[in-house]
């Protein structure tokens, strides 16, 4: 991918989004939760400081379930017998998204409590 053009580089990273869509019900999930805050925010019309922070979670959850799913797929690829450490890797994984996860949940909360 090295010395690729942008225009390559960027068909790879949609390409990546598409697999994730069909082939992730988790990323599905927080695509769903997230078109949900940004119909909220729509909705509520908060301060633009706390929409910049509720787009900021989103980006941060879906990123974060993307680097789970690659790190699943290449755990996966090289050790299919699922050794203990690809169990402790993907646990850890998805722990992070889960928490990830959560903070966002708080945001949200407290921004409904700030606007209330």
């Amino acid at each position: 991918m090295k010395g690729r053009g942008f225009g390559h580089r960027l068909r790879f990273a949609l390409a990546g989004l598409r697999e994730a869509f069909a082939g992730e019900r988790s990323f599905r999930v927080q695509l769903l939760a997230a078109a949900l805050a940004v119909a909220a925010i729509l909705w509520l019309r908060p301060p633009l400081l706390w929409t910049a922070l509720i787009v900021t979670m989103i980006g941060l959850v879906l990123a974060a379930e993307l680097v789970n799913t690659a790190l699943e797929h290449t755990l996966d690829g090289l050790h299919a017998e699922q050794a203990e450490f690809v169990r402790i890797a993907k646990d850890c994984a998805a722990a992070a998204v889960l928490v990830l996860s959560a903070t966002a949940v708080i945001v949200f909360v407290l921004m409904l409590v700030a606007l209330a």
